[in-house]
C-alpha cells in the first residue's frame, strides 16, 4: 500500500473529470462534476489518514522527467500541504453545489448578462484548477511547482472571462496580466536557481536538494526577490493587490471561492516552501520590508474595505487585510507567528468562502451587489441574514469562531518581534469589527425597499452548500487541535532550518528579592 501513488492519484482524479464533464450538459454535468470533487475529497482524506503527524514530507513520489536539466515529477505532502489539500478538496465541491443554478434562466444574477447554459464548462474549469492547485501543494521540484503555478491561470482565466457580472472580460485579462507578470518574474528566479545548483555540482530543482545548498548571499537576495514578488502578486500583497477587487466584483460568488480561498493561498503557502526554506538567510534580510508591506496592507486594505458600496469587492478587500496578517506571520519569524499564518490560511478559506457563498445568495434574490439597495434583507431571509451574520463574524476574529486562535496566534508573535509592529497590526483587528458590522446593518437590518415583498429564504441545497463551512469555523473555533497538530512540526522543521529559535520568556524578579540580593552583596563585601 506504500508504493501505491497516492498523489499522483489524487491530482488526476479531478483533472480527469475536468475532461469527462465537457461531454456532458445540463444536471448530468453538475452531477458527474460533483460526483468528481466528493471522490477527490475522499481520496484526500485517505492520504490525511496516512499522514504521520512528524513534519517530515511523506507518501514521496519522484520520477525523472528532463535529467539533463534536474527536472523531476516529484510530490511529497508535508503538515502545511496536507491542510491545504484538505482545504482545496473540501472548497470545491461546496462552490459547485452552491453555484448549482448558475446557468439557469431563472436565476435573477442573469439579469446582468451571465452566459446561460454552461453549467458543463463552469464545472470543468472548477476542477482543472482543483487539480492544478493540488499539483501546486504537492509539488517538491521547483520546475514542476512552476509549470503548475502557472497553468492555474488557464481555468481561473476562463472562470473569472466566462461568468459573472458585466465587465468581467477586463477583470479577467487585469487578473491575468498581473500573474503573467509575477510569473515571468519567477521563471528568472527559476533559471538563477539552475545555474546555482549547476555550478554547485549537478543541477537539480529537487526542493531537498535546494535547501542543502549553500547559496551565495547575493545570489540569494536576488533569487528571493523574483520569488516573494511573484508571490505577493499572487497573494496578493500591497502595493501589487490592484487586480483583486476588480476581480471579486465581476466574478461569481463561487469563481471568488476558488481564487481567493484556493488559489491566492498558493502565494502565501510559496513564501513558507521556498522563500523561507530555499533562502533563509535572504528571507530574515527583507524581514523590515516585508514586515512593513504586510502592515500596510492589514491597515489600508481594512480602510479601503469601509468604503465600498459593491459587497463582493467589500469581501476581496477584506482579504488584502488578511493576507497581510498571514505574511506578518510568516515573516516575524517565531514558532507562534508561523503556526498562527498557517491557521490563518486555512481559517481564512473557510471565513470567506462562506461570506462569498453567502452573499452571492443575497444578490441571486435581489439582483444587486449594491449595498445601499439591500436593506432590510433580514425581515424576508432571516435565516441568510444569520449565516451572512457568522461569516462576518468569522471575519473580524469574534473569539469561538475558527479564526479568532490563528489571528491570536499573528498578533503575539507581532508584539514580540516589535511593540510597535504589534500595536499597528492591532488596528486591523477594531477596523474589521467597523466594516463587517457596518456592511451587515446596511445590507440586512432597516426597513425592508416596497419592491421586495417576499424572498425565499435559504433552500436546503443551499444549505447543505454552506452548512460544512459554519460547522468547520464553529468546530476548529473551539477546538483547534487537528489544524495545530499539522502545522506546529512542520513549523519547528522550518524554524530549525531557517536557524532561528524563540526567544524563552523573562521573568523579572520582585523589588522585595533586589533589595534582599543587594543586603546580601553588602555583608559579603
Amino acid at each position: 500500500m506504500s508504493d501505491f501513488p497516492w498523489l499522483s492519484v489524487l491530482v488526476a482524479l479531478p483533472l480527469v473529470g475536468a475532461f469527462v464533464v465537457p461531454s456532458l450538459r445540463g444536471a448530468t454535468a453538475k452531477q458527474t462534476g460533483l460526483g468528481f470533487s466528493l471522490a477527490t475529497l475522499v481520496l484526500s482524506v485517505v492520504v490525511a489518514a496516512q499522514y504521520e503527524l512528524d513534519g517530515g514530507m511523506q507518501l514521496t513520489e519522484t520520477y525523472e522527467w528532463i535529467p539533463a536539466f534536474g527536472v523531476h515529477f516529484a510530490l511529497g505532502v508535508d503538515g502545511l500541504g496536507l491542510l491545504m489539500v484538505l482545504l482545496t478538496t473540501l472548497l470545491v465541491p461546496i462552490v459547485l453545489l452552491a453555484a448549482w443554478r448558475e446557468d439557469e434562466a431563472d436565476n435573477p444574477a442573469h439579469v446582468d448578462g451571465n452566459p446561460q447554459g454552461k453549467a458543463h464548462v463552469f464545472v470543468a474549469w472548477a476542477l482543472a484548477l482543483e487539480a492544478l492547485s493540488l499539483a501546486v501543494f504537492l509539488a517538491t521540484d521547483v520546475f514542476l511547482f512552476y509549470i503548475v503555478f502557472e497553468a492555474t491561470l488557464i481555468p481561473a482565466y476562463f472562470l473569472v472571462g466566462g461568468f459573472g457580472r458585466l465587465g468581467r472580460s477586463a477583470a479577467a485579462v487585469k487578473f491575468l496580466m498581473f500573474q503573467l507578470a509575477g510569473g515571468l518574474v519567477l521563471l528568472i528566479g527559476v533559471i538563477g536557481l539552475y545555474v546555482v545548483s549547476a555550478q554547485a555540482g549537478s543541477p537539480s530543482y529537487l526542493l531537498s536538494d535546494l535547501m542543502a545548498l549553500d547559496i551565495d548571499t547575493t545570489a540569494g537576495r536576488w533569487l528571493f526577490a523574483t520569488f516573494f514578488i511573484a508571490f505577493a502578486v499572487k497573494a496578493p500583497l500591497f502595493p501589487v493587490h490592484t487586480w483583486l477587487a476588480d476581480t471579486t466584483g465581476k466574478a461569481t460568488p463561487g469563481t471568488s471561492v476558488l481564487l481567493v480561498c484556493v488559489l491566492d493561498k498558493i502565494g502565501t503557502f510559496g513564501m513558507l516552501r521556498f522563500c523561507l526554506g530555499i533562502f533563509p538567510e535572504a528571507s530574515q534580510w527583507a524581514t523590515p520590508l516585508v514586515v512593513t508591506l504586510a502592515l500596510i496592507s492589514i491597515v489600508y486594505g481594512a480602510f479601503v474595505a469601509i468604503g465600498q458600496d459593491d459587497v463582493l469587492r467589500l469581501i476581496g478587500l477584506t482579504s488584502l487585510s488578511h493576507f497581510g496578517f498571514i505574511v506578518l506571520g510568516i515573516f516575524v519569524f517565531s514558532s507562534q507567528g508561523g503556526t498562527g499564518s498557517i491557521l490563518y490560511m486555512v481559517n481564512h478559506g473557510l471565513g470567506t468562502a462562506a461570506l462569498f457563498l453567502v452573499a452571492g445568495y443575497v444578490i441571486a434574490r435581489r439582483g444587486t451587489a449594491s449595498i445601499r439597495e439591500l436593506g432590510g434583507q433580514e425581515k424576508v431571509t432571516p435565516v441568510i441574514a444569520g449565516l451572512l451574520l457568522i461569516g462576518g463574524l468569522a471575519t473580524l476574529g469574534l473569539p469561538g469562531l475558527s479564526p479568532f486562535i490563528s489571528e491570536f496566534l499573528v498578533i503575539i508573535a507581532a508584539f514580540d518581534y516589535a511593540w510597535y509592529v504589534g500595536a499597528v497590526a492591532v488596528t486591523g483587528i477594531v477596523l474589521a469589527a467597523i466594516y463587517v458590522l457596518w456592511m451587515y446593518q446596511r445590507t440586512m437590518t432597516g426597513p425592508t425597499p416596497e419592491k421586495v415583498t417576499a424572498d425565499e429564504d435559504l433552500s436546503l441545497r443551499e444549505g447543505i452548500a454552506v452548512a460544512p463551512l459554519v460547522v468547520a469555523l464553529v468546530f476548529l473555533g473551539f477546538y483547534p487541535a487537528p489544524l495545530l497538530d499539522a502545522a506546529d512540526p512542520y513549523v519547528g522543521d522550518l524554524m530549525s532550518h531557517v536557524g532561528v529559535t524563540d526567544d524563552p520568556p523573562e521573568v523579572t524578579a520582585p523589588a522585595a528579592d533586589h533589595a534582599g540580593d543587594e543586603h546580601a552583596e553588602e555583608g559579603e563585601h
